[in-house]
């Protein structure tokens, strides 16, 4: 299936929440995991989310409403490691807590996480956080194609363990494509539960 990404609605203020009638899947991730990436690849653009060398660039809720499927994903900013003040990472923080809290349109949350990487006390901070909230994890290995081919799968299988999933993470690459139809399909299977 052919689908596309319309970005929507961008929210930097709790105040401008509002209700969008519509299944979402959140994604989320460390500042420099590749999450507006990501989002290029799946929509088969290159500059629909702003990519930067600079961690932390997503400042905001990005919606982005899914045809034809009817779903939204929502880019949401990084946490961990960004060059701006304290302050403004809690203010992001509170802003994601506020949007998850009570959200009976969002559907699952893609966790992203850098596959290179061992697995980092934020990234399990998060998965922890959305399991006590009762959302279904997708977990989403990133930069597949840094790694070995050898080492995919033991990566899969500790991150498996590490969360506690039955199925394997998914290894994507958003610079070669790699299971980007695959990812499509657990995206909108998920927006449909």
């Amino acid at each position: 299936m052919n689908r596309t990404l319309e970005i929507v609605k961008t929210i930097y203020e709790i105040s401008q929440l509002e209700t969008l009638e519509a299944p979402q899947v959140a994604l989320a991730g460390r500042s420099n995991v590749g999450k507006s990436s990501l989002v290029n690849c799946l929509s088969g653009r290159k500059k629909l989310a702003k990519i930067s060398s600079t961690p932390g660039k997503t400042r905001s809720l990005n919606y982005f409403k899914v045809h034809p499927d009817d779903f939204y994903i929502v880019d949401l900013p990084g946490y961990g490691y960004a060059k701006c003040s304290k302050s403004e990472r809690q203010k992001w923080a509170k802003l994601i807590e506020t949007y998850m809290t009570d959200n009976p349109w969002l559907k699952a949350v893609a966790v992203l996480l850098d596959c290179r990487l061992t697995p980092q006390k934020l990234d399990i901070e998060m998965t922890s956080y959305l399991r006590k909230m009762n959302i279904p994890i997708l977990p989403v290995l990133t930069k597949a194609d840094k790694i070995k081919q050898k080492d995919r799968a033991k990566i899969q299988n500790q991150w498996k363990d590490l969360l506690q999933q039955e199925k394997l993470p998914l290894l994507v690459s958003s610079k070669t494509g790699m299971n980007r139809e695959k990812l499509w399909d657990i995206l909108a299977a998920a927006a449909q539960d």
